[in-house]
């Protein structure tokens, strides 16, 4: 079956930045549109980036100019780059399919002011 594996979270400081990965295991990536999502405590699911399979990239409003995402279909990896990172963003990271596999356990965000 299908695994997503997210990583690259951590503790980082208000205008920091963050790198975060999603291994994919038990699929071909590149035949995939794949998202970022995040949830902080309390809160619904938030949709945040897509890239289709042939690159073309969606965001957003909260995280476009800030956020970028991208994946490398030689290593079945998506990545979101986080930049001028606000104590907002905190939250628990994931990464999914669109339409949705199975949800990984996420990666843990905490942006500190």
């Amino acid at each position: 079956q299908v695994r997503l594996v997210e990583s690259g979270g951590g503790l980082v400081q208000a205008g920091g930045s963050l790198r975060l990965a999603c291994v994919v295991s038990g699929s071909i990536l590149n035949s995939n549109d794949m998202g970022w999502y995040r949830q902080a405590p309390g809160k619904l699911r938030e949709f945040l980036a897509r890239i289709s399979s042939v690159g073309s990239t969606v965001y957003a409003a909260s995280v476009k100019g800030r956020f970028t995402i991208s994946r490398d279909n030689a290593k079945n990896t998506v990545y979101l780059q986080m930049n001028r990172l606000k104590p907002e963003d905190t939250a628990t990271y994931y990464c999914n399919r669109i339409p949705a596999w199975a949800w990984g356990q996420g990666t843990q965000v905490t942006v500190s002011s």
